[in-house]
């Protein structure tokens, strides 16, 4: 295994990890974190049994979530196994696995609806996010999304002059 072949290891685990909590925050913050602070003194247990009292399917919620972040981390471990395998620059292992993560904006918005609308309609609150972690995850997102372009001139940059270097030395 060559020194590519490692630095592409490690971009793809160290990738597949940022996703997999990136993942574990947002079903954190859309099932737990967000129900307690938008009914305040309340337990979890309280307002998953109040939205069932009122005929929510709090299950279908819960699944839903959890399935959007399993499904986040699947795909980074489907592309990021294959950048390996397929020998992929770690350049562009990093900007794929960005791309996921910048994928997360867009779920973390979608994820907030499932028990986040259930708890706004049986609670009378507003329907957006409660804390200041639905905005961390956003903003991780959108930062991730910027990255990729320079991800991708930079990477391009090095390997091409890498490329030169060798041609020379050849």
């Amino acid at each position: 295994m060559d020194e590519q072949d490692r630095t592409n290891r490690l971009v793809a685990g160290t990738g597949i990890a940022v996703v997999a909590l990136y993942a574990a925050l947002l079903a954190v913050q859309a099932l737990v974190l967000d129900p307690l602070a938008a009914v305040p003194g309340a337990s979890l247990g309280e307002v998953h049994a109040e939205l069932e009292r009122q005929g929510f399917a709090v299950g279908t919620d819960i699944a839903a979530v959890v399935g959007i972040a399993v499904v986040g981390v699947a795909l980074a471990i489907g592309l990021g196994s294959s950048l390996v395998v397929t020998r992929a620059r770690p350049y562009v292992t990093a900007a794929v696995l960005l791309g996921v993560l910048a994928l997360g904006g867009p779920m973390t918005w979608w994820s907030g609806f499932w028990l986040g609308m259930d708890v706004a309609d049986a609670y009378g609150v507003g329907g957006g996010a409660h804390t200041a972690w639905a905005g961390v995850l956003l903003v991780t997102s959108a930062i991730a999304l910027a990255a990729v372009p320079f991800i991708l001139v930079i990477g391009q940059a090095i390997s091409a002059r890498r490329t030169t270097h060798r041609s020379r030395a050849a």
